[in-house]
Parts: C-alpha cells; structure tokens; sequence
C-alpha cells in the first residue's frame, strides 16, 4: 500500500499544467502528503491546514483562484483596477470562502479515497494536480469541463504531417499516418508542421524553416552510379579488405581507355577469363538503359553511347539462385541522423525475382533482361511476372521468406544478416561525409532550418557463396503498396499487393516514430529501449519465419507492433569507428570554406589550410601548393558535366590530402598516413584554439585505431601524375566470387 502512495506522490508533484499556479499546487501535494501519512482523523486536519493556508493568503491580500473560472484561469490581477466598490469585495471573498471549502471537501475525500482505495480504484491514475480521479471524472465535469478539457486538448495535440510533396508513397503513407492517429495536410499548411514528407528530393519544397524533412540535401546526387562509384572507391583505397563488396567500376567516359587497357592485360595474363560486364547510365533508374557486354570493343560499336555518363561495371556471373531464378534483395535502410551517424536497417525486405531461368551470359542470351536484370519495373512486363498475395511464392516476395528456405537447408543466416549489416553501415560511412557538406550548403549553421531523415533502398545481391554485393543505393525507393493488373484486354487499374503492404506501410510507420518530434520523446525513448531489448531476445535463426513471440516481445504503443526497424549504428560503433577517416577530412574542408552556404574551396581557403595546419616545409613551398591546388581542381572540374561554382570540391580536396599524406608519412601504409595528418591538423586545431581562448567549433570525429591491413602501400604521385589512381586493379575470378588482385 505505501508503494501505491509513493507513487500517487511522485505523479503529483511532476504533474503541473500551464497556467495553474506553483504555490497552489505545492499546498495541495502537501495536504495530500498529510493524509496519506496519517488516519481518518488527521486527513481532516490536512484539509483544515489547507483552509487556514487559504485564509492566511486572503488575509494577505492575496486573491485565490477559483477552480470554476475559466477565462480569466492563469491571469495575474490588473493593478489598474485595485480601488473596487466594497460590495465587489465582499463578492469576491465570498467567491473565495465557497472554493476554499470544495478545496477542504476534494481534499479530505481524496484523503480518503487513498487511506480505503476500492478494487476499482485501485488501477485509477490520478489526473491533474490530484482533484480529480479518473473514476470521478463526471461528478467533476461541472466545476471545471472547460478547465480539464483544455488541458487533455494539449496534452493529446496530433502530430502533423504535411503530405503535399509524397507522390508515388502517399497511400502507404495516409495508411502509416491512420496507424498512429496523427493528423494529415495532404494540400499543405500554411503554419509549420512537425513533419514533411517528400516524395523526390529536399528541395520539393523550399519554405521549410522548422520541423523535419524525409530528404537530405545531396542525397539524390551522392548515391547515383558516378558518385557512388566514387565514395566507395576512396574507401577501398584506405581499406581494400573492409570494401570488397562493390564490383569493379570504370566511369565513363573518362576511364574508358583505361577499362580496355586493363582488361586487356588481365586477358593476356590469363586466356581463359572471359568476362561480362554490365552498362549502368548514370542517372538512370527502374532498369532503364542498362545492358551487357563481352568485350570493350562491343561497347565502341554503339556509337555516342559511350560518350554519355555512365558506370561499368562487373557483371556477377555466379549469383544465389532460388527456383532456378536469380532474384536480388531490396532492404529499406533509415538514415535518421547524420550527426551523430545514426542507421536502422528493416528487419524486413523484398526479394525481386526474374523471370526466366538463369544461365551464366553467353552471346545467345546476353539481350535477355528477364534472365539477367531484376529489376521490377522490367520484369512485370513478363508474360511469366506471378503476382501474389502469398509472401513466399511470385515474383516478389519477402526476404524473411527466403531466409527461411536457406536455414531449412543449413545455412548459417545469423552470418548473411551479419554481413549484409557491415555492408549497409560501410556504404553510409562512405557517404556521410559529402552529405555533410551538401547539409551545411544548404541548412548552414546558425540559421532556422529543418532537421533531416530518409529511407534509403539497398539492392543487394547474394552470390553463390553467400556474400553481399552491393548494386546500388535508391534515395527515392518505390513505395507503393499496390501493383498495376490488367483487369479486361487494353483495361489496367492499380489493386493492393499484400507483399508491399506488408513490408512499405511497416517502415513508413514505424520511420515515423522513431522521428517523432520532441512531445512525444519518452514515448519515443522508450520504444527505441523495446526495440533493443526485442533484439537481444530473439533469435535470428528464426528470422526466416513469422514469429509472433517476436512481435509481441516489444512495447506497444496505441496497439502498435514492435518496431521493425533495429539500430545497427552507433549499435556498432565500435568496430566501424575507424573506418570513419574522410569524416574527418570533411570537418577539415568545411572549417576553411570561409562563406557559409558554399561547397567549393578557393585557393585561399587552401592556403590557409597548408598555414595552419603547418604543412609547408623545405619539401613543399606554397608555390607547389598552389599547382598542386589548380591541378586538382582543373582535373576535377573537367569531370562534371554540370558545375554550380568554381573551387576546389570535397572529393578533389580529398585527393590532395591524400598526396599530402604520403609525402608526409612515407614509410606507413595509405591509411595510417592519412589519419597520422588527420591527427596532425587536429592538434594543429586545438592548439590554435588554445592560443586565441576561442571555442574550436567543429569537432573532429574520434576514431578508434585502425586494424593492421597487409597491403603494399603506393609510392608518392609526382606533381603532374594523377594524384588519386595509385595501381591498376585488375578482375580475376577465384572459384564462386570473382575478387581483386593488383598487378605487379
């Protein structure tokens, strides 16, 4: 019984509502705290001790407040009107005397209530400031509905959605919006609402100076075939063990030629390597514009193709088949934060299946895009597409389904989540720190913005060994929940699919309450404490089958399932801390931009640089930093196609730190040159910091020490070569999984 009370105690003197006076409540809690601790007898001397408390404030001069009123509730009295006719006092006292009373009367019978509480009292929360008992609610509706009902309005106040931008999501995401009994603008608003949800890019709508957006600046362009191509590649660089899950890339059309020499000499030192490899268009999506290819030369014959941006790359030969089918995995990944990093990964996904059985590419069957592509938006066409409400049989299933097959038959699938988790935490560590830049161009710091969230589509695809290669990352990934079907000859209309509903409305919904805004962040807080506590409980052997324990093992929140989504990162920040080395790098390079809301560094913001962090020695002069800086950027600059402004950009200044590095450190490997500069600018930083009394601003990321990598370390480029290709890495194919080994 004393655990109850210590409880109704606690509850009492948290709650305070806005509006109600401090003093007021803490008379209350201590009337009740009398007659919780004594009998009968002494609650009525608690609630005597509140009268004489009331009586000595109006003696005081001070004017009690009334528990009916509620228009004038919370409003401090108008000096201007302290001379008063006596028979208006005399009203107001007499006001006070009657409230002072019902104050005795709630009190003792709270007293009471608490001293004898009944079975059905006893799971009763009190409300409030501990007047009012949830039991009694209608006896007390006519001294204060007005008050109360005000109070319960903003304490229950919708989160708002504004739905105008959502496109293609938008039934998924009305449905998740039901679901958790927020309130919907599908036309916009003119006040702020907590959250935008839209359906492109981050700058679907530009007035948005609060709340949060489904969009990161940058991400549409970080994660087409080129840039991606290009963020994973510095990072095989640095570490060629940890990255060997992306095929071998040549980007076109700059390193066409030096795709056909590679290839050539890795067919002249091996005879029997007969290659496929597959065309990607840079910008091109849903399987538009890819194709195979055998030979560099079959490439020349198409003409201005090759002139076009694009991505070539390996084409696996050897995939996992099920049903004789190759199929890839699309997974739904939640980038929730960029600072600090923070990745959920769908405990679900989809398996996309082709529609004609596989055979390794062949001249006969190179055109056969339902054999080889799996992309949905082609394969639907197929006269052989199998739509299904089943999850484990058609075209498109879930993945759990297929986890299911594969530990039926032995398969250690704790090793393939294990593996598919590293992949999808390396592949953001590769590409936060762009988005990082592109995030403070476009939300600099210090002015109104909006924070940033956003669902990302992997596309993974298991080989016949069971390793992950990764294709390619979606910022924008299909979520309909519903498929198009001919339902008469020439007549087509769009029905619910089971498979996507069940997978898309799953990720929008629970997306939605991890970035809940900050009303609701104990709830918040608390669901996410569930989702670990759920995750350190179940067993992912079972992860292939629909385990019922598991969705009922987390915290339910207005008869919600568990959340789907598990936090992998900073889950696992430990081991994949040090990979996080061009992190610090970006810090570098947005701390000497100089102008807020740019993403280039002009010469002098790089000179600055070399002066701080006292680069410049017998060895290097600032007249080989300047060539070394209009060399870099003139290259890099040549490369796009489109370039907003001029300077030297993230990806070109990496290159220069590179060089740096090895100049500096020449006797380490690449990645232990590279953060031994990292760590000299550093201390460079903090000592400037030291010496001016000033705050050091941006933070360098810590990172734990890099593993020894056993690999031979490229000698220092000379000023005119080109500072990022160190070695030719040439394909070669060891059993099921086709690696990459350097040429001597």
């Amino acid at each position: 019984m004393s655990d109850h009370y210590v409880k109704v105690k606690v509850q009492l003197e948290e709650i305070q509502f806005p509006g109600e006076e401090t003093e007021k409540d803490v008379e209350v809690v201590a009337g009740l705290e009398l007659s919780v601790s004594s009998s009968s007898s002494s609650s009525a001397a608690a609630a005597t001790s509140v009268a004489q408390d009331g009586k000595s404030r109006n003696d005081s001069g001070r004017k009690p407040i009334s528990k009916t009123r509620s228009k004038s509730r919370g409003k401090p009295s108008d000096p201007g009107r302290r001379s008063r006719s006596k028979s208006a006092k005399d009203d107001t006292q007499g006001v006070a005397s009657v409230n002072l009373q019902e104050k005795m009367e709630n009190t003792a019978c709270t007293a009471e209530r608490l001293q004898n509480p009944s079975s059905n009292e006893a799971a009763l929360e009190i409300k409030g400031s501990g007047k009012v008992l949830q039991g009694k609610a209608e006896q007390s509706k006519g001294q204060h509905g007005k008050e109360d009902g005000s109070k319960v309005q903003r304490k229950k106040r919708s989160v708002t959605v504004d739905s105008s931008k959502a496109k293609t999501s938008l039934e998924a995401l009305k449905t998740s919006i039901k679901q958790l009994k927020w309130k919907e603008f599908p036309a916009g608003r003119r006040l702020p609402c907590d959250i935008y949800w839209h359906g492109v890019s981050f700058h679907d709508n530009e007035n948005i100076f609060s709340g949060q957006v489904n969009k990161f600046p940058g991400m549409m362009e970080m994660v087409r075939k080129i840039n991606l191509s290009r963020a994973v590649r510095t990072m095989h660089e640095l570490f060629p063990e940890e990255y060997n899950f992306y095929p071998r890339s040549w980007i076109l059309p700059e390193e066409f030629q030096l795709f056909a020499a590679e290839v050539r000499m890795a067919k002249e030192n091996d005879s029997s390597w007969k290659p496929t490899f597959i065309v990607k268009p840079d910008g091109g999506s849903q399987g538009d514009g890819i194709y195979l290819i055998k030979d560099p030369n079959d490439f020349r014959m198409l003409g201005s193709a090759h002139n076009k941006p694009a991505v070539i790359q390996e084409y696996i030969i050897k995939p996992l088949l099920i049903d004789k089918l190759k199929f890839d995995i699309r997974l739904y990944v939640l980038v929730k934060s960029l600072e600090p990093l923070e990745i959920y990964i769908a405990k679900e996904g989809l398996s996309r299946f082709c529609t004609e059985p596989y055979q390794e590419p062949s001249q006969k069957n190179l055109h056969h895009v339902f054999m080889h592509l799996t992309n949905y938006s082609l394969n639907v066409h197929s006269g052989n597409f199998i739509h299904s409400d089943s999850m484990n049989t058609g075209s498109k299933r879930t993945f759990s389904s297929i986890l299911y097959r594969l530990s039926s038959k032995g398969i250690d699938i704790k090793k393939v989540w294990s593996d598919i988790i590293s992949l999808v935490i390396k592949t953001v560590i590769a590409l936060a720190p762009e988005l990082k830049v592109y995030y403070q161009a476009d939300i600099p710091t210090g002015k109104p913005g909006p924070t940033c969230f956003q669902i990302l589509g992997f596309d993974i695809l298991l080989m016949k060994n069971l390793k992950p290669v990764l294709l390619e990352v979606n910022a924008n990934p299909s979520m309909r929940i519903e498929h198009e079907q001919e339902v008469a000859p020439g007549v087509f209309e769009y029905v619910p699919s089971a498979v996507d509903e069940e997978v898309k409305v799953g990720v929008i919904r629970d997306t939605l309450r991890l970035v809940d805004p900050a009303p609701r962040k104990a709830t918040n807080n608390q669901l996410r404490l569930a989702g670990i506590a759920s995750e350190m409980q179940e067993d992912i052997s079972d992860a292939g089958s629909s385990d019922k324990s598991e969705q009922d093992s987390g915290v339910k929140e207005n008869n919600l399932p568990s959340l789907c989504l598990k936090q992998v990162f900073p889950k696992y920040a430990k081991q994949f801390n040090y990979l996080r080395v061009i992190d610090r790098i970006a810090e570098l390079f947005v701390r000497f931009l100089g102008v807020k809301g740019t993403m280039r560094l002009g010469p002098t913001g790089f000179r600055t640089f070399i002066r701080n962090c006292k680069l410049c020695n017998s060895n290097l002069s600032m007249a080989s930093v300047d060539i070394l800086y209009i060399d870099i950027t003139r290259r890099w600059n040549g490369m796009g196609a489109e370039q907003r402004e001029s300077g030297m950009c993230l990806q070109a200044f990496v290159e220069a730190f590179f060089y740096l590095a090895q100049r500096r450190f020449k006797s380490l490997p690449l990645h232990e040159q590279v953060t031994a500069l990292a760590d000299l600018c550093g201390a460079a930083k903090r000592r400037a910091a030291l010496a001016t009394c000033q705050p050091e601003g941006i933070h360098s990321v810590p990172t734990a020490p890099a593993p020894p990598h056993h690999f031979n370390c490229p000698a220092a480029a000379s000023k005119s070569a080109d500072y990022r290709f160190h070695r030719p890495v040439l394909p070669t194919i060891k059993g099921n999984c086709i690696e990459n080994s350097a040429v001597n």
